[in-house]
C-alpha cells in the first residue's frame, strides 16, 4: 500500500509560480506511471502531466511551456514545477500512482491552488 501526501499549494498572483510536491510513504519504485490531476469547482478531473516509465512525459495542452514534472525515485516524490500561472489554473491537485497507467491506482488528498487576476 502506498500513501501519496501533496503540498506545495496556495495563493498566487497571475504570472507567478509555485511547486507542488507528493511524497510517497513507501517506495515509488513500482509506480511506473505517475501524474498530476487537477479539478476545478463544478467541473471534472483532467490530467495535468504525467511520467511514464521514468521518461515518457505527456502534458495538458494548457499547460505546455509552463509546468514541468518530475520525479525524485531517491526521494520517494513527485514533482510539479508551475510558472506563469494563470486564473485558470485555480483547482485542487491530486498527485496520482499506479503500477501500469496513469488515472488508476493510488491518489492523494489534493493541494489546493488558487491564482489571482
Amino acid at each position: 500500500q502506498v500513501q501519496l501526501v501533496e503540498s506545495g499549494g496556495g495563493l498566487v498572483q497571475a504570472g507567478g509560480s509555485l511547486r507542488l510536491s507528493c511524497v510517497a510513504s513507501g517506495s515509488i519504485f513500482s509506480l511506473n506511471a505517475m501524474a498530476w490531476f487537477r479539478q476545478a469547482a463544478g467541473k471534472q478531473r483532467e490530467l495535468v502531466a504525467a511520467i511514464v516509465g521514468g521518461s515518457r512525459i505527456t502534458y495538458a495542452d494548457s499547460v505546455k511551456g509552463r509546468f514541468t514534472i518530475s520525479r525524485d525515485n531517491a526521494k520517494n516524490t513527485l514533482y510539479l514545477q508551475m510558472n506563469n500561472l494563470k486564473a485558470e489554473d485555480t483547482a485542487v491537485y491530486y498527485c496520482n500512482g499506479d503500477t501500469q497507467t496513469y488515472g488508476l491506482g493510488y491518489w492523494g488528498q489534493g493541494t489546493q491552488v488558487t491564482v489571482s487576476s
